[in-house]
């Protein structure tokens, strides 16, 4: 099978390295290529790629404009707006974002429902994590520094509510979805101590640096913590499972995912 990550610069991306290891590990074989591509050549070439591909993992910033050239939009697509995963025999578009997320919380043993979440960033993972988060039971209390955007999100999920600021106050889970301790803000943290001293458990959809600041800061208050590296690799899992007709395994996943850490220390 023949399949490729688009995406505006995927020249760093992990994808690749991922996906042949979960597909060799289920027995499949692929070719996987990174296709970056500048956004004022997307139009004219998404068709064409679409053509010569199998598959394709969408990522920023295409996860919306490529809807317009599918036929179908499934499951957690068509409820965010947004495909990361597509089929091209079918031009089929699903989401496996969401999937992820929530596969890295029950192999964490973290359970959403009836949790009290302060969640971090209303951007397009914030929004696909609130709307998994609230549809599995949990309240889900969304902060974003444009405070429109939290509005827009808790609006569009039941069970959630906008915050204009962060109170100290106690927390089951409380998730960065910002970016806030990546590339040029590493060492800093969306919170301080004041929040995260009443918070359970701690989650960052930031994998690298594998303990951001604002982990180092959870795990010194003696709380627990989760790395998004999981979720990356469990969003690349389902979306093989889409490629090849599997049924996904919680089990297998997490012994995938186990196995890809230790192949690679």
């Amino acid at each position: 099978m023949k399949l490729a990550v688009i995406g505006r610069d995927v020249s760093a991306s992990l994808s690749p390295d991922m996906h042949a290891f979960i597909a060799r590990s289920m027995g499949n074989e692929i070719t996987y290529d990174a296709l970056s591509v500048p956004e004022e050549e997307f139009e004219g070439r998404i068709e064409g790629v679409l053509g010569e591909y199998d598959g394709l993992n969408v990522t920023i910033p295409y996860k919306r404009s490529v809807m317009s050239h599918l036929k179908h939009i499934c499951g957690d697509a068509a409820v965010f707006g947004a495909v990361n995963t597509v089929r091209c025999a079918d031009l089929t578009g699903h989401n496996t974002d969401g999937l992820g997320f929530m596969l890295m919380l029950r192999n964490n043993n973290i359970s959403a429902d009836g949790a009290e979440v302060l969640l971090l960033g209303a951007g397009g993972a914030g929004r696909a994590v609130a709307k998994k988060l609230a549809e599995a039971g949990a309240k889900v209390y969304i902060y974003d520094k444009n405070t429109q955007s939290a509005l827009t999100v808790a609006k569009e999920c039941r069970g959630a509510s906008a915050l204009i600021s962060v109170e100290p106050r106690p927390y089951d889970i409380a998730i960065n979805a910002t970016g806030v301790g990546m590339h040029r803000t590493v060492g800093l943290s969306p919170v301080g101590k004041d929040i995260l001293t009443n918070v359970g458990t701690a989650v960052d959809l930031i994998y690298e640096p594998r303990k951001s600041a604002f982990l180092q800061l959870s795990e010194s208050l003696g709380k627990k913590t989760v790395n998004g590296g999981a979720m990356l690799f469990y969003q690349a899992y389902y979306a093989e499972c889409i490629f090849f007709g599997a049924c996904p395994d919680d089990g297998q996943a997490a012994a995938l995912y186990k196995k890809y850490q230790g192949e690679r220390q």
